[in-house]
């Protein structure tokens, strides 16, 4: 039977995360008018300070990073162009083809390998020659993140190099690159400096309640608010939620530290559970994966359900670290997982 009084835990994700006390202060106090004339004053400190935190020229506050990620693509290529992108690549696979839908934008996917890399060869190979017949290459769009691996930093100066020689923009789907700078312990600028453009989630592991920020040169943030007033994203009295996403950018970017180690305390809590058979790679930054099949992960699942432990079941299970859950519930998780293995299955 469920406790009625037992803390639930919730696993299927950081987007779960609740708003710091901090939050829920800075958004009752926040100075506000109508970011759509420009005029709401915390909209335009997040972006400023987004912007510099960053180490680009500008940004644009929206809703979600999918609308973030579409008004970069928009900005980035016209009708009839090209992107190069990972086929497992939440900008192709997991935003509903807005980029083709919306913008008449042509994903050229390519299978991600293990690491989280696309391959430079065939990224190169892929790139279509200047003819009438095909559509026009104009951007490659990484993730980082990306199934909870850091991209490594030489594959970025790397990718970097060959998007210059082949006159191409580089975005990045940086949801989660705060977790990627804190796994790499460098400033997040030192990742942010290969890309022409990139999105960030302030609702993921940095805990705002929503909302997302492209950073970019001006011109393309210029063309990227164009894009979200069309898109029906432009907002009024936006600062309630910008102010939590400042706190974000502040507060919260250190703690993530804590995600990462609570991830790897669950790991090698379930690396005990022999049916499990995990391995090094099935830990990565503040995510653990568990493959035990879908018809074992389905039971595991409805196990967990009853004891108050929330779980998206997968053939490939997904584990995410966030805020709110605790070294102690890590401890009560694998404790629950054990159990079931010795137990039941």
């Amino acid at each position: 039977m469920k406790s009625k009084t037992r803390k639930v835990i919730d696993l299927r994700s950081d987007t779960v995360t609740r708003p710091t006390p901090d939050m829920l202060v800075a958004m009752a106090e926040a100075a506000v008018g109508d970011d759509v004339y420009g005029e709401d004053p915390t909209v335009n400190e997040l972006e400023l300070f987004a912007a510099k935190k960053l180490g680009f020229e500008s940004a644009i506050f929206a809703s979600s990073g999918t609308q973030t990620n579409l008004l970069a693509l928009l900005a980035h290529c016209q009708r009839g162009d090209e992107y190069i992108v990972g086929q497992q690549a939440h900008t192709y696979k997991y935003e509903g083809g807005g980029a083709a839908v919306l913008g008449s934008i042509q994903p050229q996917p390519l299978e991600v390998r293990p690491d989280g890399t696309l391959s430079l060869q065939q990224v190169e190979e892929t790139i279509k020659p200047d003819d009438i017949h095909f559509a026009r290459t104009k951007l490659v769009a990484l993730e980082n993140t990306i199934a909870g691996r850091a991209l490594p930093m030489e594959y970025l100066a790397a990718m970097r190099e060959l998007v210059e020689s082949r006159n191409l923009a580089l975005h990045l789907d940086g949801a989660r690159v705060f977790n990627a700078s804190v796994y790499h312990q460098i400033d997040v600028r030192e990742i942010t400096r290969y890309f022409d453009s990139v999105s960030v989630c302030l609702s993921k592991g940095l805990c705002a309640p929503v909302g997302s920020v492209l950073c970019g040169s001006a011109e393309l943030i210029e063309s990227a608010r164009r894009w979200r007033k069309m898109l029906g994203g432009g907002m009024r009295q936006a600062g309630y939620v910008a102010a939590a996403g400042l706190v974000a950018l502040r507060d919260n970017v250190e703690r993530l530290q804590s995600d990462h180690e609570n991830a790897t305390k669950l790991f090698n809590g379930l690396k005990e559970v022999d049916a499990l058979n995990l391995h090094a790679d099935c830990v990565r930054t503040n995510m653990v994966f568990v493959n035990c099949g879908s018809q074992a992960a389905e039971r595991l699942a409805g196990w967990l359900a009853e004891r108050d432990i929330i779980v998206s079941p997968a053939a490939s299970m997904r584990l995410v670290l966030h805020k709110d859950i605790s070294s102690r519930d890590v401890t009560r998780v694998t404790k629950a997982v054990g159990e079931y293995f010795t137990t039941v299955d």
